[in-house]
């Protein structure tokens, strides 16, 4: 079954941001709605990868929920949440394809202790990512 809680993300390049999350870390393109008026805004898009996805779209101050959320660089770069991807299959050739892709490497690939293994990385925009092999799913 797909997961039933999915990430949401807002981007200044949208499409830009599309085009990195699918060659840097394999997502793929479900649905991308772009704004009738202007092309180069996203109103939605639907990111899958494996069972899971994002959606994202363009940042906008148009809305009542975009009042509630801003971009990493507003905030000095944190975030208070990040979306942990479940990766099934060689690690370490994800990693090496988000490193060349130009992902900013935040955690370096690591085995964990508790099982599997992960890294951590930001996309062009700031938004932080976690990719790892442990599948809390399966302890269930």
């Amino acid at each position: 079954m797909p997961s039933t809680v999915i990430p949401c993300l807002r981007y200044r390049d949208a499409l830009g941001a599309i085009d990195f999350l699918c060659k840097a870390f394999g997502f793929e393109r479900q649905a991308v709605y772009a704004d009738e008026n202007d092309g180069r805004l996203v109103d939605h898009a639907q990111l899958t990868y494996g069972d899971g996805m994002v959606m994202l779209g363009s940042v906008r101050d148009d809305t009542p929920f975009a009042r509630h959320m801003v971009q990493p660089d507003e905030v000095m770069g944190r975030e208070t949440q990040c979306a942990c991807v479940t990766v099934r299959g060689d690690l370490r050739a994800h990693y090496e394809r988000a490193r060349n892709a130009g992902a900013v490497i935040v955690d370096d690939y690591e085995e964990k202790e508790y099982g599997g293994a992960g890294y951590s990385a930001r996309d062009p925009e700031g938004h932080l990512w976690y990719f790892g092999t442990y599948d809390p799913w399966a302890i269930a």
